[in-house]
């Protein structure tokens, strides 16, 4: 199956050929969904992809499917195929997509998308077409020839179409009038699978592990309730050998499509038929007589079902087998002590025969033989230095910057991979039932959270000392100096070295360099420099640059820790975006509701304004006439009931002379163009009338969907009322101060007003309507409203200047 984010596979697909056909079965997402929102955290971009990544393994884990991806950055929403092919290189994701397909070698390929606008998101669009390329593509030798010297041209029996909208996992339709019409030269039906049957085994139907596969995308918020029930799921044949039922018609699935596989399936289908749960060691013989048939075919599926054959004797015979690090991170220089273990816990014969380790070290490993009774178990301790230059373990596709919107990966072979590989490994080589077996276990860290109870963590090679620098934009609103924090952390006892920061001509730190002295591994030491920028407006880069033992280290680290995916280490650049921009501001303190994943407070400290937080208490007992402005976050009213429970006082707050500024808000109402668009509620669509917001004094309407927003980031941008004060104090705002803006203008504007309001901007995506509803301003009693849903989330982190100048002014409404 080959879409286009975390979240648009058809999950209950999956979960019905994996598990209750027992298929190979796969997704490939073209991106890491990191132009997303994340509802759980603060983590945007390339944090972000590494969350949903993880989430889409955990995914995996319980539909029963692999996982693959190329090398394309979701670079955030946009209307056409042809912005996302020009961001991405159409021959460039397509070679991703010919490998993956060449590699795993599939006999039927299912589009999640159909590669014409009703696809709506230009990423889906763009995924359907690659998907209709590569069933040619990648059976063509001329295509991509470099490849074939790793893999051979594959020609896949069928190209399908799971017919309705993909992205809910389940089947879905979305209401009337919210989707293009479909083409009337519809493709033929290729067959139909019952989703919603009930597979007595697993205890679930294959649409109820859907959704529990599809709760796993915590930073998307798409947990739902299982629906037991009938449920369908149809195809559309696209290209290849038509099929009417069944979509493996005319696919010999059994082991005569491979030489020599046909003994092979004589044993395995006998070892089927004598299986018995309470004895699985009992079929271990059938096992043995087959694994040296299949090792003697040369085939690369007979490679895969070999390591298979081996893992599922191993869990016949009940062996526990891991490789246990004494912690989980260990820097280059150091020694790490790693514990292997193998136990039998079954009456099968099993003799332990040896180990090697493999990655940052590859050699054998010191270990006698042992016979391995019930219960019995085999130990194998080993130390060893990791080699001083050792690369510490980023996430391959994190090695290098990426270039525009794709991923720089020069490893052929790490491509399409849906993680990097274990820093090491252990290869244990066992016999059960006179039978060689081996067996593969990463070096990982295994630990107990009281709250949590075991989890599991990579191993992972970090640097000596984090450079961690905690803003990643720091603004200079004016030409006086400003100090600049760097937070040292050691990752090894008495950490000694130097730290110097790196900046262009022009701009100059105080002092050149500082001395420190880290006695104990994991405390850190804050060090402040005073920065000095040129008098005029520029932006330019530092990098911090800490020397230990001769190594200059400019990475800090981040450990991403959440408890629905295992923890990942990442080692971003010790860098910080200088912006030197005249920004004024007349606000000093400021009142934030903070919404999800929010990162404006920090953002607006950079302004010089005292930032505060609002919890509940503040929002229903606190004073909130102390503040110059009081701030809603992004989506903080589809998350903070405390917030919707206290609009009187904020609304109260306003007339008696507060300044409110609202930022955007996920629509809640259907599109008053298209009535009972998707996201409306039952009562809304029933009465196909918009619904009437209650964020300002007075109403306005956001709808939802993706028709009000502007996805082009550097969209053109009108004033429809020049003399606005949002425009003019204390900053004077041009088409210049839109320049510069990352990924979008920004979503879910307002579509309808009340005639109190006044609109300051004017923009639109290219062959769109203009829209006008992204920034609305009215006086209220003594104070402003402002709703503005431009993406000032993303643009204030990035160090846009014109954007400070923008927000500054309204913060300075009054």
């Amino acid at each position: 199956m080959i879409a286009a984010h975390p979240d648009d596979e058809r999950t209950a697909v999956l979960a019905y050929f994996a598990r209750g056909r027992h298929m190979r079965t796969a997704y490939l997402s073209l991106t890491r969904g990191e132009g997303g929102q994340n509802l759980i955290g603060s983590e945007q971009g390339a944090q972000l992809g590494l969350i949903r990544t993880q989430e889409l393994l955990a995914a995996r884990q319980i539909d029963g499917a692999e996982q693959f991806f190329t090398r394309a950055i979701d670079f955030g929403f946009t209307r056409t195929a042809e912005e996302t092919m020009q961001k991405w290189g159409h021959d460039r994701i397509l070679s991703d997509v010919v490998w993956v397909v060449r590699r795993y070698r599939p006999d039927v390929i299912d589009c999640g998308f159909s590669g014409t606008p009703r696809d709506g998101h230009g990423q889906h669009q763009a995924s359907g077409m690659l998907c209709h390329e590569v069933f040619e593509a990648a059976a063509d030798a001329r295509r991509f020839p470099e490849q074939l010297k790793y893999v051979q041209p594959w020609q896949a029996k069928r190209l399908v179409e799971s017919s309705g909208f993909s992205g809910f996992g389940v089947n879905f339709t979305p209401p009337p009038g919210s989707m293009p019409p479909p083409s009337p030269n519809a493709p033929p039906h290729a067959g139909a699978v019952e989703t919603g049957a009930y597979n007595p085994v697993l205890g679930y139907s294959y649409d109820e592990l859907a959704i529990l596969s599809r709760s796993m995308h915590h930073s998307q918020g798409t947990g739902a309730m299982r629906r037991p029930g009938p449920g369908t799921s149809e195809f559309d044949l696209l290209k290849g050998a038509p099929s009417q039922k069944d979509l493996f018609e005319g696919v010999d699935t059994t082991w005569n499509r491979l030489p020599g596989g046909s003994a092979v399936g004589q044993f395995l289908d006998q070892a089927v038929r004598e299986f018995q749960p309470q004895h699985p060691e009992l079929v271990i013989p059938l096992l043995a007589k087959a694994r040296p048939l299949i090792a003697a075919i040369n085939d690369p599926l007979a490679k895969i079902k070999l390591a298979e054959l081996d893992e599922a004797a191993a869990l016949c015979a009940g062996i526990w087998a891991e490789a246990q690090a004494e912690k989980p991170e260990v820097a280059p220089g150091q020694q790490l002590k790693v514990t292997v273990t193998v136990l039998n816990r079954s009456t099968a014969a099993v003799t332990f025969e040896g180990a090697r380790v493999e990655g940052i070290w590859n050699e054998p490993l010191a270990a006698k033989p042992a016979t391995l009774n019930n219960n019995q178990s085999a130990t194998v301790e080993f130390s060893r230095q990791v080699p001083p230059e050792q690369a510490y373990s980023q996430p391959y596709w994190l090695v290098k910057p990426p270039s525009n919107d794709v991923y720089t990966v020069d490893d052929q072979m790490l491509i399409g991979q849906p993680d990097t590989p274990p820093a090491a490994q252990v290869r244990l080589r066992l016999t059960i039932a006179g039978a060689p077996v081996e067996l593969v276990r990463p070096v990982h860290f295994r630990y107990a959270e009281r709250a949590e109870g075991e989890r599991h963590r990579p191993m992972v090679v970090v640097p000596s000392v984090a450079v961690d620098l905690p803003e990643a934009v720091a603004l200079f609103p004016a030409a006086a100096p400003r100090p600049v924090e760097v937070a040292v952390k050691a990752n090894v006892p008495n950490a000694t070295g130097e730290l110097r920061l790196e900046l262009p001509a022009g701009w100059k730190a105080e002092p050149a360099s500082q001395p420190f002295r880290i006695a104990v591994a994991g405390e850190q030491r804050g060090m402040t420099f005073r920065v000095t920028p040129p008098a005029g407006e520029t932006t330019a880069t530092l990098r911090a640059v800490a020397t230990v033992n001769g190594r200059a280290i400019a990475s800090g680290m981040q450990v991403i820790l959440y408890p629905h995916i295992p923890a990942q280490a990442l080692f971003p650049p010790a860098d910080v975006k200088l912006v030197r921009a005249d920004v004024k501001v007349t606000a000093h303190k400021v009142g934030y509701i903070v919404g999800p994943g929010d990162e404006m407070p920090d953002a607006l400290r950079q302004l010089g304004l005292d930032v505060t937080p609002l919890t509940q208490s503040d929002l229903e007992h606190g004073d909130l006439s102390r503040f110059d402005a009081i701030i809603a976050g992004v989506r903080a009213y589809n998350v903070r009931a405390d917030l919707r429970a206290n609009q009187p006082r904020l609304m109260e707050y306003v007339h008696n002379g507060g300044t409110y500024i609202v930022q955007y808000q996920t629509g809640d109402g259907p599109d008053p163009a298209a009535p009972g668009g998707r996201g409306a509620s039952p009562l809304a669509i029933a009465a196909s009338q918009p619904i009437t917001s209650n964020m300002g004094p007075y109403p306005f309407i956001v709808p939802a969907g993706n028709k009000y927003r502007v996805t082009v980031e550097d969209a053109p941008v009108a004033f429809p009322h020049a003399d606005s004060r949002l425009l003019q104090y204390p900053n004077h705002i041009s088409a210049k101060d839109f320049e510069g803006w990352v990924q979008e203008r920004g979503a879910y504007f307002a579509a309808q007003w009340d005639s109190h309001y006044e609109t300051v901007l004017a923009t639109h995506d290219p062959a769109e309507p203009v829209l006008e509803g992204g920034e609305l301003y009215t006086r209220y009693g003594k104070g402003v409203y402002i709703f503005s849903s431009l993406a000032w989330f993303r643009q204030l982190p990035a160090g846009v200047p014109g954007a400070y100048r923008l927000f500054a002014n309204m913060l300075s409404a009054k």
